[in-house]
C-alpha cells in the first residue's frame, strides 16, 4: 500500500506507491546515450585552448599548464551563475516584496579525466578517485565560502551541456534553505540524543537491518535512503563520519564506482543522473559529508513541481535488492 515517508535528513515527505510502476505508460526508462563527437569536445586532450585558462590541474608528467599531459583538470566556467565581481543589483522600489543580491561566488568546471566517456562509471576506480582529490582540493580553495555544492550531472537529461564527465563546484556566499534545514536537523538531533550524530547513528542501523543496503567497503556503504524521492536514488555514507568532504580521510571513490557501475548493469546503459556531494555548510556544529545519487528515470509532474512531495514508484527497499542482484 502507498504510505508518506520521511526523509530523516532532510525532513521531505515523500510518497512511496509501488503499484504506480504498472500503470500504463508508467515505468522506468533509460536509453543509451550517443558517443561522444571527440572533435566537438571542449574538454578533449588537444583542446585546452577552447576553455578559460586552468586554475588547477594534476599533471603526472609535469607538463605545462593548459596543453595535454593532465589527468584532472580545472577551469572557471565559461558560462558562470557566479561571479566574484558581481555588481549589486539596483535596490527595488518595494524591497519588501522584491530582493535582490549580487551573485558573488566563484563556479568551476573540473574534468574528471580526459577519457571523452559520458560517465564516472566508465573511468577505472583509480581514476575516480584522482578526480575526487581534486573535488576536494578545491572545497579547500574556497574554504571561505559560506556552502560549497559539488555536482556532476551525466547525460542532458540530467543536466548536462556537455557529455564529457566532468563537475561543477559552486562557491556560495550563502547557505541554501534546504541545506540549512538539514543542518538545522543535525543540530537538533545531537540535542535530543545528547550528542548523537544524525548520519552516523542511521547509518548503523541501516546496516543493522540491511533491507535497504546495497553494497559496502572499508571506507563507505552505499544504501537506498528510506525516504528516496525517486526510483533508484542512493546514498553513499562514510563509515568514518567526518563533518566535511574536504578534510583529510578516505573519499569512498570504489563505492562510488560500484555504486554507478550497478546502475549501469541494472538498465543495460549509464541512465541520466545527478549526483553531489553534500559537505558542512558554515554554522555546522555537527553534521557528517555524503553523496547523493539521483537517477533521472520518471519525470517531475504537477505534485512534485506544485507541491514539493516527489512520488516514487519504486521502494527503496526494491531498488537496493536489484541492486545488489546487479
Amino acid at each position: 500500500m502507498p504510505e508518506v515517508r520521511v526523509d530523516p535528513i532532510t525532513g521531505l515527505k515523500t510518497i512511496v506507491a509501488g503499484d504506480r510502476a504498472t500503470r500504463p505508460g508508467g515505468g522506468l526508462s533509460a536509453m543509451p546515450a550517443d558517443p561522444i563527437d571527440v572533435d566537438a569536445d571542449p574538454f578533449a586532450p588537444g583542446h585546452e585552448d577552447r576553455t578559460p585558462p586552468e586554475v588547477d590541474a594534476v599533471r603526472p608528467d609535469g607538463s605545462a599548464p593548459d596543453t595535454p599531459g593532465w589527468t584532472v583538470r580545472v577551469v572557471p566556467n565559461l558560462y558562470p551563475a557566479l561571479d566574484p565581481a558581481s555588481p549589486a543589483p539596483e535596490p527595488h522600489a518595494e524591497p519588501d516584496l522584491f530582493q535582490a543580491f549580487p551573485a558573488t561566488g566563484a563556479h568551476e568546471v573540473i574534468i574528471n579525466a580526459p577519457d571523452p566517456v559520458l560517465s564516472l562509471a566508465d573511468l577505472s576506480v583509480e581514476q575516480v578517485a584522482t578526480a575526487m582529490g581534486m573535488w576536494r582540493t578545491r572545497m579547500r580553495a574556497h574554504a571561505g565560502a559560506a556552502c560549497r555544492h559539488l555536482i556532476v550531472n551525466e547525460r542532458r537529461e540530467g543536466g548536462a551541456s556537455l557529455p564529457h564527465t566532468h563537475a561543477q563546484l559552486y562557491a556560495l556566499d550563502f547557505v541554501p534553505a534546504g541545506i540549512a534545514r538539514e543542518r538545522e536537523r543535525f543540530g537538533a538531533y545531537a540535542t535530543r540524543t545528547m550528542g548523537g550524530n544524525l548520519l552516523a547513528d542511521l547509518l548503523q542501523h541501516e546496516v543493522r537491518q540491511r533491507v535497504r543496503l546495497v553494497a559496502y567497503d572499508e571506507e563507505a556503504v552505499v544504501l537506498a535512503p528510506y525516504g528516496s524521492r525517486l526510483p533508484f536514488q542512493l546514498m553513499l555514507v562514510p563509515r568514518d563520519t567526518r563533518a566535511a568532504f574536504e578534510e583529510d580521510g578516505p573519499l569512498g571513490a570504489a563505492m562510488l564506482h560500484d555504486a554507478l557501475s550497478r546502475l549501469q548493469r541494472r538498465f543495460g546503459c549509464n541512465p541520466p543522473l545527478n549526483l553531489w556531494v553534500r559537505t558542512a555548510p558554515s554554522g555546522a556544529e555537527r553534521f557528517c559529508w555524503r553523496i547523493d545519487i539521483v537517477p533521472r528515470l520518471t519525470h517531475l509532474a504537477g505534485l512534485e513541481l506544485g507541491a514539493g512531495v516527489h512520488l516514487n514508484i519504486v521502494a527503496p527497499e526494491q531498488a537496493a535488492a536489484e541492486l545488489r542482484d546487479a
